[in-house]
């Protein structure tokens, strides 16, 4: 079966994007503001970014067919307590397409030159789906430039034993209706680029566990009850992280940053403003390993 094209745009972010009314909610026009917006140069291509507020480094980095724009919730919350740098991530948004093949280790190093452009060595990282994969990337490739990382329905692969078999079936279903686009040579959207976002989605990523268990870095790691990424896999990651909690939204999908921002920020922010501890029940009981 195939999508019309209105749900094609919709449908794009992570596994399932809601392209952003967010940009409607706020005062400030989040990705589309000329006050903020500037252009970085790095590996090749110009890279869109704005920064709001001041005090400690703070990154969020959007899912597959996103922009700045979809964090209009989380640069609303966050801007009042951190310096929030957010950006288009390589080839969405403003950002440029560049050359060859998309993969998130281009994005995330993308997003460390960006880093070092605008000389920040450590900052906290927030990721929704395609970006909390970059996330986990970021802390396995450029360790050093996380503080401490929420990552919003992660995978570490792209196939059925990590995301559930409707959400598989959608994405190559996506890839063949792009592909009838470009057929019919349909210059309404750049079909190219489309395809490129759909083989991160079917395609990759491909992280090793034993990466993740050298990461360092405190992660709380983050996924709706009814999320596209199966909850076991959500518990995976977790379980393979050095430092980490885990938080399960109850009755929550995997658009929880854009459907519950409330709880989603308060739940992120907890984490945040305190030093990582790691309470543990047998603790309660007196019970030493």
């Amino acid at each position: 079966m195939f999508f019309k094209k209105n749900q094609f745009l919709i449908a794009l972010m992570g596994c399932l994007v809601l392209q952003v009314k967010a940009q409607h909610q706020f005062t400030t026009p989040y990705g589309f503001n000329d006050a903020a917006g500037k252009y970085a140069q790095v590996n090749g291509i110009k890279m869109y970014y704005e920064v709001y507020g001041e005090g400690a480094p703070m990154v969020l980095i959007h899912g597959n067919g996103g922009s700045i724009a979809s964090m209009g919730n989380q640069i609303e919350f966050f801007k009042d307590k951190y310096k929030v740098i957010v950006a288009d991530s390589r080839a969405q948004g403003k950002s440029e397409e560049g050359t060859g093949k998309l993969t998130y280790e281009q994005i995330t190093d993308d997003w460390s030159a960006l880093l070092d452009q605008l000389k920040v060595d450590s900052a906290y990282v927030i990721g929704w789906s395609d970006g909390g994969i970059e996330s986990l990337l970021m802390a396995i490739r450029h360790p050093q430039k996380v503080k401490m990382m929420a990552i919003m329905g992660a995978n570490l692969q792209p196939d059925s034993s990590a995301v559930y078999g409707w959400a598989v079936k959608w994405v190559h279903q996506m890839d063949l209706y792009a592909d009838s686009m470009m057929a019919k040579k349909d210059d309404t959207e750049n079909w190219a680029v489309q395809k490129k976002l759909l083989n991160l989605l079917g395609k990759q990523p491909h992280i090793p566990l034993k990466d993740v268990q050298q990461i360092a870095a405190p992660t709380l790691v983050l996924g709706g009850d009814k999320d596209v990424i199966k909850e076991a896999h959500t518990m995976q990651i977790y379980q393979n992280l050095q430092k980490a909690w885990l938080c399960i939204f109850p009755g929550g999908t995997h658009m929880m940053p854009e459907t519950d921002p409330e709880l989603f920020n308060a739940t992120v922010q907890r984490f945040f403003s305190k030093p990582y501890y790691r309470p543990d029940t047998k603790t309660f009981f007196g019970i030493k390993d």
